[in-house]
């Protein structure tokens, strides 16, 4: 796969996720609607929203991961190295100086987002800007350019927000369902025992779905951003120390979510003492001692 047609089935993912979450959710107020025997104004109510969140996230869904994280955006003064190396890898990849944010916490990480190159940002937090020598952040930064070059912040940053919102719709629908007296006599009067328990099944499986999507978009863009960014370099091994030295920090991100994690570097919830078959199943990012074998195979 050549980096143009990457680039190209990154765009057609990303309307294919967009129209899938329409669909998705449209088909689930309509169902909620069956349950309430008003599907055709749940269906309706559900398109319209679903439409407009799409068209949100793609638009404003930097803003939202910003604004849900934290970050401020980045001075030259502060953040001098920070500055200059993006600055620098950006000349040598062809792209747009992107934005620069950082997020206050000691936990090393770091994420890119945006729709474009055009509009893209880099994000950092203070831990990874302390904790990592110049070779180290640059083979960060080239990875998250290559994340950038690619398409994968337009992508990955949809399904954040489009994640959030299932999870959401799906968390008001369920607390409404036990506190909000959904008990009313038209209610009491639908006993249809089969439209209660989709309904049911909707409530729960509709994150289980959205959080299946968020896997299977995440991890192999990972290692392609690791040998585009060591390609960027020239040099994986800052690449391969960087993401040991973040493995290896206690420290967790506060402000981090599970619909924003597949954008980091590597997954700001990591615990060694958890790691086996079934989390690294259903990680968000591959074995990252995967990831630095390969880097050091280069």
């Amino acid at each position: 796969m050549t980096i143009y047609s990457q680039i190209r089935n990154n765009k057609f993912r990303t309307f294919t996720i967009l129209i899938i979450f329409i669909f998705l959710i449209s088909g689930f107020f309509y169902l909620v609607g069956q349950y309430f025997e008003s599907p055709l104004s749940f269906f309706v109510l559900g398109f319209v929203f679903s439409l407009s969140s799409g068209l949100v996230s793609y638009y404003y869904s930097d803003k939202i991961i910003l604004f849900t994280l934290g970050a401020k955006e980045a001075d030259k003064k502060n953040y001098f190295n920070f500055y200059t190396v993006a600055e620098n890898l950006s000349i040598a990849a062809g792209l747009p100086m992107p934005k620069l944010y950082v997020i206050n916490d000691p936990a090393p990480n770091a994420f890119a987002t945006g729709r474009d190159p055009h509009h893209a940002i880099i994000c950092a937090t203070t831990g990874i800007l302390q904790k990592l020598d110049r070779a180290e952040l640059e083979g960060v930064i080239a990875h998250e350019l290559s994340h950038i070059k690619n398409y994968d912040i337009l992508l990955m940053s949809i399904v954040s927000v489009l994640i959030g919102t299932i999870s959401l719709v799906s968390d008001w629908l369920m607390r409404s369902f036990w506190w909000s007296g959904f008990r009313n006599e038209k209610e009491e009067k639908n006993n249809n025992p089969i439209l209660f328990i989709l309904f049911i099944l909707a409530l729960i499986l509709a994150p289980i779905a959205a959080t299946l999507i968020q896997l299977a978009l995440s991890r192999k863009r990972e290692y392609l951003a690791d040998a585009d960014g060591a390609l960027l370099t020239r040099y994986p091994e800052g690449l391969a120390r960087a993401l040991e030295k973040i493995s290896a920090d206690n420290n967790f991100l506060r402000t981090a979510t599970t619909s924003t994690a597949h954008l980091f570097i590597i997954n700001p919830f990591k615990n060694k003492k958890t790691i086996n078959w079934l989390t690294n199943l259903f990680s968000t990012h591959p074995p990252i001692e995967e990831r630095i074998r390969i880097l050091r195979s280069m």
